[in-house]
């Protein structure tokens, strides 16, 4: 068992090394990664800036990607830090708050609690088991083919277009709805955002950190800062010269006329 525990933890390091190289040389439009502690592999800070032309235009959103020692066959989490208001992001509930006002017993509260922090619920990150009651195909969940790469995709559409079909915050979703349906003119969801957005932009001054807030600005690749070439995490041999090939003449991932937010 000890071996077998050993093994997966060289396989998961191996693979979270080999994306996180592949994403300081080539970022994803949108994001910023790092490690939260470089000792530790498993634990990555992401920096989201809202897309252009979208509800969070000019945000700075964090959130923590956790991943498992059996990485990538089984999928991380992925909480947002920033206090969020979207139809698949759980929102935080204070436990007074479900008392006084929800009426909930205690082991409801707790339940309430513990998934009201912030995690992204989308089918990416759902595990690999086939399970009918929840609507989801298996090839829609996690596969051991997925990464941090198409996690951090997946999360920006999603962003984008919420899934109103099976929301974590069904109130966010139930506004969502009426602003969409209304073609923009219920603005309850939108002023929400605006409000979070807002407050971000202290937050982006005290990291030192310039939000980008237009097309052109949003889509430049920036070289992230790289980890600390002294690191024990860090080994070449870990790295085959055909996983770090660039891949030349990419161009910017987000279209200003797909946005999924026109208020048209």
């Amino acid at each position: 068992m000890a071996q077998q525990s050993s093994a997966q933890v060289a396989s998961s390091q191996k693979a979270l090394m080999l994306e996180m190289k592949s994403l300081q040389e080539e970022p994803v439009e949108g994001f910023k990664i790092t490690l939260v502690d470089e000792a530790d592999l498993y634990n990555w800070e992401v920096a989201i800036f809202g897309p252009p032309n979208t509800h969070y235009e000019g945000g700075y959103f964090k959130a923590r990607i956790k991943f498992p020692i059996d990485y990538p066959y089984s999928p991380p989490t992925f909480r947002f830090l920033t206090k969020m208001w979207h139809p698949n992001i759980y929102e935080a509930v204070s436990p007074l708050l479900s008392f006084t006002h929800l009426a909930l017993t205690r082991v409801l509260t707790a339940v309430v609690w513990r998934r009201g922090n912030g995690d992204v619920c989308i089918s990416i990150l759902h595990p690999p088991v086939d399970d009918p009651q929840s609507g989801e195909l298996p090839s829609e969940r996690w596969n051991p083919t997925q990464n941090v790469r198409t996690i951090l995709l997946s999360v920006i559409s999603l962003l984008n277009e919420p899934n109103t079909f099976s929301p974590a915050n069904v109130d966010a979703s139930v506004m969502y709805r009426k602003w969409r349906d209304s073609k923009g003119k219920d603005r309850e969801y939108a002023e929400i955002i605006r409000k979070q957005v807002l407050a971000t932009k202290a937050e982006a001054e005290r990291d030192g950190v310039k939000v980008p807030t237009t097309l052109a600005e949003y889509c430049v690749r920036t070289r992230a800062p790289a980890l600390d070439e002294g690191s024990d995490l860090l080994y070449d041999d870990y790295y085959d010269d055909e996983d770090l090939e660039d891949e030349d003449g990419e161009d910017c991932c987000y279209d200003e006329d797909d946005s999924g937010n026109e208020e048209s």
